[in-house]
């Protein structure tokens, strides 16, 4: 008769881990497995250039509109903040390319408006900034 070799504890407690590793993984909202990695970089982004003044909730303006939505808005439309008049008049509809543009250089965009970016930001990070806008408008 052969003897059955019990496994080490070690061995068992691998096996357990691994266990609980898949469980976690599967019960995971399938949301999460669906976030572009970028979301992350263009959150912080967002967060380091933008946030003291703009918002990305429905409503919630601050020193500038909340930037929920802005991509696909007319430039100057939200009725419950006080934009400069050359940005109530600017005519056009926000998209990714003016959006990033006005992130970077906004007087070349809309010559007058209040926007003074927060310490310079790249055509890259605007990029980013643009993804994050559109990814949280969309939720």
């Amino acid at each position: 008769m052969q003897s059955r070799q019990q496994p080490s504890s070690g061995t068992r407690l691998r096996s357990i881990a691994g266990a609980g590793a898949l469980t976690l993984l599967l019960s995971a909202p399938s949301s999460l497995a669906q976030q572009p990695a970028s979301d992350d970089s263009g959150q912080q982004a967002f967060n380091n250039s933008c946030r003291t003044c703009h918002s990305v909730k429905e409503g919630d303006n601050r020193l500038g509109p909340n930037l929920n939505k802005i991509v696909g808005r007319k430039a100057g439309s939200l009725t419950n903040y006080d934009y400069s008049s050359s940005m109530k008049e600017a005519g056009f509809v926000w998209d990714q390319d003016k959006l990033t543009r006005f992130i970077v250089k906004p007087d070349e965009v809309v010559s007058g408006n209040k926007m003074q970016p927060y310490g310079g930001i790249s055509v890259d990070e605007a990029g980013k900034i643009v993804a994050y806008l559109q990814a949280a408008g969309a939720q």
